[in-house]
Formats: structure tokens, C-alpha cells, sequence
């Protein structure tokens, strides 16, 4: 494809050359014979810097927010990453424009309803892709995860491929940082979920305003052609304000969709779901009032794209578990051990209160707090953790190129002023043993923070580690 092809594309640029473009590269390290190198000013690095290196490996031309002082095609552009988005999707023959595109954007639960969602549009006979936190699904093929929602190259890459495999309808998450970043943006969802706003990465947007701001620019009557709002969650009244038409959904506000639950355990709920006057019973096979809200959210879109009734509650039916989302894992000694992805103060908050309904003797927590992330919310998990839990085991989680020790502190600040019921066991494997030792009968365990996570971050190096199998390998030794 010639670059000017390519240029015809963008509503505002200027071309200082022309190239045959083989190929897209983000990366100078891995740069080849006709690649398009982007260059962007990043939050830690300016990219401008590598094109040089690109062009020695054999980058055909690069695109540029700067003229740049190299001898190669430039196309200038005054947005980096805009440019980056569309150019991908043209690359790749507009995917976009052939696929019915479901985006889940939101805090927590994304993962969830994204698979609730994929699970009932499959009972309806139509093939169907994800892609998201666990990485992409779709006609059999598996794509290991990377980040929740792929950079564009990737994206735009990965729908073409899904176009030629058959896949008709993809649901996606989309993140706030995807959405910030314009990592999607020619996408225009058929429906657009969001599940809630609560603090998280706060480290990257600054403040809860402009980390709203970025969910809020996927609700738009340009972007989303219709919208699935949590009624219970106050940052809606903003969302319904973007002019798109959209369906609420609640479990304790009034909304178009919502249910009421029967024979709730550790195992699920029946539940009688209503979505607008149109009444499904549904088994919901994860725990958790949160759960069954993710499953409210999860129908409504697919009666929106299509989905009957039957299609619904066979596919929430179908989703026994998530990987890592409040996924019961064992039973040892009598008690039941669950593993979570929970790793923002409202997520850890909600699988504890799922927990606690259910819990006949006390609910034990082991948990940890990321490095190099927001850590405004570490005091807040502490003194959730000390609120909600029975005893805690504060541990590392992956702590970057922060030291764990200093992370644990942050959040016993919170933890200390509620309760003294808790230890701190820096190295993981050792806290899991020593939360393993607690248990008797009637006990609940929740390891939260890592979910289905398959390694621990330090200092740069990821090391091979999941919780679900930790914990298997320890019943040997303690048994």
C-alpha cells in the first residue's frame, strides 16, 4: 500500500515523500524492509527518538507529530496516536466496518460480562470473538493476553483476522487507558456497556475526573449506536447525557432491566431476570450480587444484538467460571478457597460482601497492591480488608520497581486504625502458606489481587507464578 493511500485517510496531515508500505512497526527494536514507523509523544518516552534506529533497519517512511531530521518519507500529523489508530485500520481494510462491535468499558467486571456476553451470543448460532483481559478468542484460535485492549496495530490486525476466520460479532473490553489513548477510535460500538466508575488508575489520569472523562468519550451518539448503563452507579447520569439511546440496568435503583435472586450460595443464584417487562430465569454460576448485576448487563446487550431468551439463559448457564474473577478453586481442611482478579478498593470491597453471605466460620483475605500504580488506593484496600475480612495476610503482589516492603506499609496505614487482625508475609508463596495453615472447616480463604495472573512482576522481570497452582502445590506439603 502506498503511503499517499494511506495519507487519503487522515483529515489533516502533510506528506514529504512517497512509500510502498509492507508493514506497520511501533517498535525500532523490531523494525524491517518497508515498515511504517509511528512516532508519538508517549507519557514516558518520546518515540521521535527511535525513528532514526527504525530507518537503519529499514523502515520505509515514518509518521511524525515533528519534522524530523532523517532521510526517509515523513508523514506529518498533529496527533501521533489518532493517526496511529486510523492508519491501522486502513491497513487493514477497515475490519471494523465488517464486525458487529460489542465495547465493555468500567472499573471492575469487564472481564465477566464480556464473557457472559460472548457465552449467549454463541447459543444464538453466530461466530464470536473476544478480546480482552485473558487475551482473544475466536474460531478456535487462542491469543495470549498482552494488554486489556491491544494496541492498534494489534487490534486492527487481530479484527482482520477474526473478519477472514468467519467472526461476525466481537465483544471487546475496552479500557480507559485504550479510550485516552485513541487506541480504537474508528471503532463504532453497536453497543457499548459500562459496568462502574470507582478509583483506579489514578497513577496514569491524575484524578477521577479525567479518568471518567476518558470512559465518558466512548458514550457518544459518533461512537456508540447503543448504550448499556449501571443505574447503580452514579457516574451513569453522566453517560445518558452523550445522545445516544441506551437501556439502563440495577439491582437497588430503578432501571429498564433488573432481577431478583433465589437459593444464592457460594455456587450462584437462580434469578429471575427482568428486561424490560420481558421475563428470563436464568442459573447464574458465579458468585455474588456483583455477579449477577455483571449477568444483568451481560443480557441486556444481547437482547439488544439480537439474543432471545432461551439463547440468554443458556449462555449465562454456560459461564461456571471466569479465570481469576472470584473462581472457587479448592476445598482443604473444610474450607473453600477462592482466587480474584479484585484489585481496586471497590472490587476487593464487593468480593468480600459476596463472600462474607456465605461464610460459616471466618473469612480469611491474602492480598497485595501493585507497584508503579495508583497508590492512593492502598490505604483504602487496608482499611476495606480490615472492615470486611476476619483476618488479613498482607503480601506482595507485583511490585514493579517499587520495594514491596514500602507497599505493604502503605497499606497497613489504612489497615491498623480499623483492626489488628492481620500479618504481613512479604514473599507470596510463603503468605499463601501461611493462610493455608488457618484454615478449618467453614473457613473461606480469598486470594485476591492476581486472578489468573501466570507471573509476578520484579523489578523488570516477569517470573513465572499463578496463585491457583501455588496453592494446589502447598496442599502436599501441608497435608
Amino acid at each position: 500500500m502506498k503511503l499517499s493511500e494511506l495519507a487519503n485517510e487522515l483529515t489533516e496531515c502533510e506528506m514529504r515523500g512517497e512509500a510502498e508500505v509492507s508493514s506497520l512497526c511501533v517498535d525500532s527494536r523490531v523494525a524491517g524492509e518497508g515498515d511504517l514507523f509511528f512516532c508519538f509523544r508517549g507519557t514516558n518516552v518520546d518515540s521521535h527518538a527511535f525513528a532514526a534506529d527504525a530507518v537503519k533497519r529499514g523502515a520505509c517512511a515514518v509518521v511524525c507529530e515533528r519534522p524530523l531530521d532523517i532521510s526517509c518519507p515523513q508523514l506529518l500529523v498533529p496527533d501521533g496516536r489518532k493517526a496511529m489508530a486510523e492508519l491501522s485500520a486502513a491497513f487493514f481494510s477497515h475490519p471494523e466496518r465488517s464486525l458487529r462491535i460489542v465495547g465493555i468499558t468500567g472499573t471492575n467486571g469487564k472481564t465477566t460480562v464480556a464473557h457472559m456476553l460472548r457465552n449467549i451470543l454463541a447459543e444464538t448460532g453466530v461466530s464470536v470473538g473476544i478480546i480482552g483481559t485473558l487475551g482473544a478468542g475466536y474460531a478456535n484460535k487462542t491469543v495470549a493476553p498482552a494488554l486489556t485492549t491491544p494496541d492498534p496495530v494489534f487490534l486492527f490486525s487481530l479484527l482482520a483476522d477474526m473478519k477472514k476466520s468467519g467472526v461476525s460479532t466481537v465483544v471487546m473490553e475496552t479500557s480507559a487507558h485504550a479510550l485516552a489513548l485513541k487506541k480504537e477510535l474508528p471503532i463504532v460500538y453497536e453497543v457499548g456497556v459500562f459496568t462502574n466508575l470507582t478509583q483506579d488508575h489514578l497513577d496514569f489520569f491524575g484524578d477521577m475526573e479525567r479518568y471518567g472523562e476518558a470512559k465518558r468519550s466512548m458514550f457518544t451518539r459518533e461512537r456508540c449506536k447503543f448504550a448499556v448503563l449501571n443505574a447503580d452507579d452514579p457516574f451513569t447520569a453522566t453517560l445518558e447525557k452523550g445522545g445516544m439511546p441506551y437501556a439502563t440496568y440495577g439491582l437497588d435503583t430503578p432501571a429498564d432491566a433488573f432481577a431478583l435472586a433465589d437459593d444464592e450460595s457460594l455456587g450462584g443464584s437462580y434469578a429471575m431476570l427482568n428486561l424490560n417487562d420481558e421475563l428470563c430465569e436464568a442459573e447464574i454460576r458465579l458468585p455474588g450480587k456483583h455477579n449477577l448485576c455483571n449477568a444483568l448487563a451481560a443480557a441486556v446487550a444481547a437482547r439488544r444484538m439480537g439474543a432471545d431468551l432461551g439463547a440468554i439463559a443458556r449462555g449465562l448457564e454456560r459461564t461456571e467460571r471466569v479465570d481469576g474473577r472470584l473462581e472457587r478453586v479448592a476445598s482443604f481442611r473444610g474450607a473453600d478457597i477462592f482466587v480474584d482478579f479484585a484489585h481496586t478498593p471497590d472490587g476487593l470491597k464487593q468480593s468480600l460482601l459476596s463472600l462474607r453471605a456465605h461464610c460459616k466460620g471466618k473469612l480469611l483475605l491474602l492480598f497485595g497492591c501493585g507497584g508503579n500504580r495508583d497508590s492512593g488506593k492502598r490505604p483504602l484496600m487496608g482499611e476495606i480488608a480490615a472492615t470486611y475480612s476476619d483476618f488479613s495476610v498482607i503480601t506482595s503482589d507485583n511490585p514493579r520497581y517499587e520495594d514491596p516492603c514500602e507497599i505493604i506499609a502503605e497499606i497497613e496505614a489504612g489497615y491498623r486504625p480499623v483492626s489488628k487482625n492481620y500479618v504481613a508475609v512479604e514473599e507470596r508463596e510463603r503468605a499463601t502458606e501461611y493462610a493455608l495453615k488457618m484454615l478449618s472447616k467453614g473457613d473461606v480463604l480469598l486470594v485476591a489481587g492476581k486472578g489468573g495472573e501466570t507471573y509476578q512482576e520484579i523489578m523488570g522481570i516477569k517470573y513465572s507464578y499463578n496463585d491457583k497452582d501455588v496453592i494446589k502445590s502447598l496442599f502436599g506439603k501441608l497435608s
